[in-house]
């Protein structure tokens, strides 16, 4: 189905990130999963809002014609995605 080129790269934690000069959301091509809001508590219980950012991996992805393609895909997908092919 699909062949996966891993490579290690370093991945920045900005929430926003540009391909050509378009702005993308960290979201995830396949399940849609993105960031999510929450609440940082401290020891005193003050509540400050936060986001939780979803662990996204950009892979390069074989298609079924040959072609090459890179897909967002979020840590848990590509586990899945491993498992099924």
């Amino acid at each position: 189905m699909f062949k996966f080129n891993l490579r290690k790269k370093r991945y920045n934690t900005q929430i926003f990130f540009t391909i050509e000069g378009r702005q993308m959301s960290r979201r995830c091509a396949i399940s849609g999963k993105g960031p999510m809001s929450g609440n940082n508590v401290s020891h005193a219980k003050n509540r400050t809002k936060r986001r939780f950012l979803p662990n996204i991996r950009t892979v390069r992805v074989t298609l079924e014609d040959g072609t090459t393609t890179k897909l967002k895909i979020s840590a848990k997908e590509l586990r899945t995605l491993k498992k099924h092919s």
